[in-house]
C-alpha cells in the first residue's frame, strides 16, 4: 500500500494490486489525471465536503431519485453522486464506442433471425433449447416485422476494465435499460459545483441525448407517417426510474403517459387529451413485456393499453423496445455473443467477453458446484444485481443454498470467474476521504434506421462499499460523471 503527496489525496491509500484508474504501477499520477487531480488537491478536505454537499442539493432540488426494493418494503433515495470524475481518452473510447456499436448491431440481426428463419438455430450456432426456454422469448414475436427492422433500439452495455488494462463485456441490457438521465445529471452537478475544472479539459457533451433518441425513434415511425407523435409510457411515479421518464419525455419534448392515458380503437392507439383523442405513432415503453397489454399478455396488469399488442402487429405503432428482446439479453445468451458477431457480422469481437459456465451444461454444472467459492452466480434473467452471489464472499452456509438453488433450477443461472474491476479515488462520506473504489461503465447505444449513436460519455457506476463488486444502485452503489476527451 503507498500513500500520495496531495492535500486532499493525502490519506489515499493505493493498493498496487488493484488496477487503479489514475495511478500507475509505480504510483505516479497518470498524464491524462495530471491536471485534475492539482485542480482538486488545491482543495482542503472541508472545502471538498461543502462542494459535495452542494452536489448532492442539486441531486436533491432536482429530484433526481431511485428506488431500493428490500425484502419487506421499498425506499426512495437520493442518488449517490461523486465529485471526483472518469475520464476516459479519445483511443480507448473509440474501442468501447465500436465495440458498442458492433454488439447493438449483432443483436438486432440475432433477433430478428431468431424470431424469422431461425438460421443460427437450423446452423447450430445456438441451440434451439437455450431460446425455447427463455422466459423472455415471446411465441407472439414470431414472424412479426418491426418498423425499420429494429427491435432494441436502446441498448446498455455494461463495461468492466480488468486488472490486465483491457475492457470486458459484463452483460448486455436490452429490454428496459436505464440510468441515462444520471448521465446528464452528473455532468449538471458537476458543472454547478465545480465548474473551472472544465477549462482544463476538452470533454464530449452528454446533453445531446435526448435530441440524438427522438431523432432516431422517429426514422422508425408507422408507414404512411409524416410526422410522428412520440410518447414515454411509463409504470408510474412508484417506478424505481421514474424520475428518468420524465426526465427522458421533458427533454425530448414530448407527453409522458401512463397506460391509462392511452386507448386502442380500430387497431390505433390514441392518447386522451383536453383537446381530443391525439393519435399515437411511436411509444417508447418503460413498462416490461408481460405488462403493456393485458389481452394478450398479464391479464391482470393494470399498467398496459389493451389492444396494443394488436395495433403493434398491424404496424400502426411503433413499440421502443421492441416486445421480445430480454431473450437476447438473457445470460445464457451472452457466452454466445462472439460467435453471434461473427455469424451475423463476419467480425471479430471488438470487446471481450468474459469466460461463462452454462449451468443447464452438465459437465459445466458440475464444475461450478466445485468451485463456487472462487465464481460469481448470476441469475440469467434478473437485473439491478438481484440475485448475485459472490462465492469468495459466502460462507460455507450460504455456499450450500447456493448450490442447492442452482441444482435445482441450473438454466436459470450461469457463473464466470471473479473479475478484478478497475478501481477510481472516491469520495467516501464515512471516512471524509478518498478511497479506491470498483467502478464499472454502462454505455447507451441507439439504433434507427440506417442510424446509430452513442452517447459520448455512459455511466459509471462506482460500488460505494469497501471491497464490493456490485455496483448496481440498488445494491447501494453510486456513480461519477465520465469525461470523454475529444481528438
Amino acid at each position: 500500500m503507498g500513500k500520495i503527496q496531495n492535500q486532499i489525496f493525502s490519506s489515499y491509500q493505493r493498493d498496487p494490486v488493484l488496477y487503479d484508474e489514475i495511478f500507475n504501477n509505480k504510483g505516479e499520477i497518470k498524464d491524462i489525471y495530471s491536471r485534475l487531480f492539482e485542480l482538486y488537491g488545491g482543495h482542503s478536505i472541508k472545502e471538498y465536503v461543502h462542494l459535495n454537499d452542494k452536489a448532492k442539493s442539486s441531486f436533491f432540488n432536482q429530484g433526481i431519485t431511485f428506488q431500493v426494493y428490500g425484502e419487506k418494503e421499498s425506499t426512495e433515495k437520493i442518488f449517490p453522486f461523486d465529485l471526483f470524475p472518469r475520464i476516459i481518452d479519445p483511443n480507448e473510447w473509440d474501442i468501447i464506442e465500436r465495440g458498442a456499436i458492433q454488439r447493438s448491431r449483432a443483436l438486432n440481426l440475432f433477433l430478428w433471425d431468431i424470431y424469422h428463419e431461425q438460421k443460427i438455430i437450423k446452423q447450430g450456432v445456438v441451440p434451439l433449447d437455450l431460446i425455447s426456454s427463455s422466459a423472455n422469448y415471446l411465441d407472439q414475436m414470431i414472424g412479426l416485422d418491426p418498423p425499420g427492422k429494429i427491435y432494441n433500439h436502446i441498448s446498455g452495455t455494461d463495461i468492466i476494465k480488468h486488472n490486465d488494462g483491457k475492457y470486458y463485456v459484463l452483460e448486455d441490457n436490452i429490454r428496459c435499460p436505464s440510468g441515462v438521465s444520471y448521465v446528464i445529471c452528473n455532468r449538471t452537478a458537476l458543472k454547478r459545483a465545480l465548474f473551472g475544472v472544465f477549462n482544463h479539459y476538452n470533454t464530449h457533451t452528454v446533453t445531446n441525448y435526448a435530441e440524438n433518441l427522438l431523432d432516431l425513434l422517429e426514422t422508425v415511425k408507422p408507414n404512411g407517417i409524416d410526422i410522428p407523435n412520440v410518447v414515454v409510457l411509463t409504470p408510474g411515479m412508484y417506478n424505481s426510474a421514474f424520475y428518468e421518464h420524465s426526465y427522458l419525455a421533458k427533454t425530448m419534448g414530448v407527453e409522458l403517459v401512463e397506460g391509462r392515458d392511452l386507448f386502442v380503437e380500430n387497431d390505433f392507439v390514441y392518447m386522451k387529451t383536453t383537446r381530443g383523442p391525439e393519435r399515437v405513432d411511436v411509444i417508447y415503453r418503460r413498462v416490461d413485456d408481460a405488462f403493456i397489454d393485458p389481452l394478450e399478455f398479464k391479464p391482470d396488469s393494470a399498467l398496459g393499453v389493451p389492444g396494443l399488442f394488436a395495433a403493434y402487429k398491424k404496424g400502426n405503432v411503433t413499440l421502443a423496445n421492441a416486445p421480445g428482446t430480454g431473450v437476447a439479453d438473457d445470460k445464457a445468451i451472452y457466452t454466445y455473443m462472439p460467435d453471434i458477431i461473427k455469424y451475423y457480422l463476419d467480425e471479430e469481437p471488438i470487446l471481450n467477453n468474459v469466460h461463462t459456465y452454462h449451468c443447464s451444461k452438465p459437465d459445466e454444472l458440475k464444475y461450478v458446484l466445485e468451485n463456487i467459492s472462487e465464481l460469481v452466480i448470476k441469475p440469467v434473467d434478473e437485473a439491478g444485481g438481484y440475485g448475485i452471489s459472490i462465492g469468495n464472499r459466502l460462507s460455507k452456509e450460504q455456499i450450500e443454498k447456493v448450490k442447492a438453488e442452482v441444482k435445482a433450477e441450473p438454466r436459470k443461472y450461469v457463473a464466470q470467474p471473479i473479475m478484478s474491476l478497475s478501481v477510481h479515488p472516491t469520495y467516501i462520506d464515512d471516512s471524509e476521504s478518498f478511497e479506491q473504489r470498483h467502478v464499472d461503465l454502462r454505455t447507451f447505444t441507439i439504433l434507427g434506421k440506417d442510424k446509430e449513436f452513442v452517447l459520448k460519455g455512459g455511466l459509471t457506476r462506482v460500488a460505494l462499499k469497501r471491497g464490493n463488486l456490485i455496483v448496481n444502485s440498488s445494491q447501494g452503489g453510486g456513480s461519477k460523471d465520465t469525461w470523454v476527451l475529444k481528438e
